[in-house]
């Protein structure tokens, strides 16, 4: 296919993702929230507010919990103590309106890329020829339309990772958590793969936490920046603007960049 013509296909997909697309992102709190298992704390007395609509990244090192307090954020982990909200509703249990990304792709290897991002949308209950027009629209909209009736195993890691995000923004949840989802992509494809999320994430209105060990990655994407370690919370920063790879020599950025290095330990 020509770039003109994926350009065409890709401009028709998001205009179609854009006539679904949710009306905002939900607000995920969190007061003096102790989360871990039942006798295993990892993270104690965690006080944080994500704000409908923002991109909030998170590091640390590895075992401080990061993972830990997305899925207490995704439902499957109810606090130890404290208080989790989703706009001021305890939050109890998972729910389609939020979506789960994970390093590993997590597509079911029997099904097509078109029928894996038309998986959320059975969910819902959309009838079969809506889920086949959003899933191929969704599809264009990562770069993908022409592999919408390959299997996962015909494509390669990173236009996997692109059907997993197109899966999961295609059910328009208000709230998607990624865990580390470009951790095992080359240098070339992580970066292509933070462009395009900040590309699609566009005009969704959702609520976004994404956990990364990459520093770099966490301010590119990130308007703030949740720093972990030692078992708590130990500081959330604004990252300064506008979102651009050049803004990497920015003397702000780069004082932020030492901060959380050395809040890091490294």
């Amino acid at each position: 296919m020509s770039t003109s013509s994926e350009t065409t296909t890709a401009t028709v997909g998001a205009a179609a993702v854009r006539r679904t697309a949710p009306v905002g992102g939900a607000r995920l709190t969190l007061r003096a929230a102790d989360l871990g298992r039942p006798g295993s704390l990892a993270l104690a007395e965690v006080d944080l507010d994500i704000a409908p609509g923002e991109i909030l990244t998170v590091v640390g090192p590895s075992g401080c919990g990061k993972s830990t307090l997305l899925r207490a954020l995704a439902g499957l982990l109810p606090p130890l103590a404290g208080q989790l909200t989703e706009d001021e509703h305890l939050l109890t249990s998972p729910s389609v309106e939020r979506a789960l990304v994970f390093q590993e792709d997590a597509l079911l290897p029997w099904r097509t890329l078109r029928a894996n991002v038309e998986l959320p949308l059975a969910i819902r209950g959309l009838p079969r020829a809506e889920r086949r027009t959003q899933a191929e629209a969704w599809l264009a909209r990562v770069g993908l339309a022409e592999h919408a009736r390959q299997l996962p195993h015909c494509v390669s890691g990173g236009q996997r990772q692109r059907a997993q995000l197109a899966r999961a923004l295609a059910g328009r949840p208000r709230t998607v958590l990624m865990d580390e989802p470009f951790g095992a992509l080359d240098a070339q494809t992580r970066s292509g793969m933070q462009d395009l999320l900040v590309e699609v994430l566009h005009g969704t209105g959702a609520t976004v936490v994404f956990v990364t060990h990459d520093v770099d990655e966490a301010l590119f994407l990130g308007d703030r920046v949740a720093v972990l370690g030692a078992g708590r919370l130990a500081a959330v920063r604004d990252v300064p603007r506008p979102r651009e790879r050049a803004a990497h020599d920015d003397p702000a950025r780069i004082a932020l960049r030492r901060d959380i290095l050395t809040s890091l330990g490294s």
